[in-house]
């Protein structure tokens, strides 16, 4: 059984290292990949458990990196292929921050992002915490899907009182 955290849906606990290396089942996992449509595989199982652990942002590149140094062999293109997979299908939302890699969120509620730009650190920012006063209208024809928004951050310079 999964080592719960209280206050977290089943999906969002921490699960045991027996359960992440397939000693035994995931069914909150496994049933949250089959509503979106995603078969539960093995190695997907995986990449879900880390990922889905908490609301966080990862890089294909740091989802690797924590797989690999828990023990997991799974090649690049399968974590790349995966993550699209997920986004696809709702799982997880794709971010575009910096143009240098993809990151990957998982926390599909609507939500902006503070983004350290010395540190590379994101951080949600609640959408009643930014206020829109005016925007354009869409062209003809179209209508707005959503806003995204990534407030970039540096420290300021000592002195300034900022």
């Amino acid at each position: 059984m999964p080592a719960g955290r209280p206050g977290h849906p089943p999906h969002l606990q921490r699960i045991s290292r027996d359960s992440y290396n397939g000693a035994m089942t995931q069914p909150p996992l496994a049933e949250r990949l089959a509503a979106h449509g995603i078969q539960p595989t093995a190695q997907r199982l995986r990449i879900a458990a880390v990922l889905l652990a908490a609301s966080q942002h990862m890089s294909a590149e740091q989802l690797l990196a924590r797989l690999e140094a828990d023990g997991a062999r799974v090649s690049k293109a399968t974590v790349y292929n995966t993550l699209n997979l997920f986004a696809s299908r709702g799982l997880i939302r794709p971010l575009s921050v910096d143009g240098t890699r993809a990151w990957f969120d998982s926390n599909v509620e609507a939500h902006y992002h503070f983004h350290d730009v010395d540190s590379g650190a994101l951080t949600d920012v609640a959408v009643p915490d930014v206020e829109f006063s005016r925007l354009p209208p869409p062209p003809e024809g179209m209508e707005v899907a959503g806003i995204d928004l990534v407030i970039r951050l540096r420290r300021a310079p000592r002195g300034t009182g900022a």
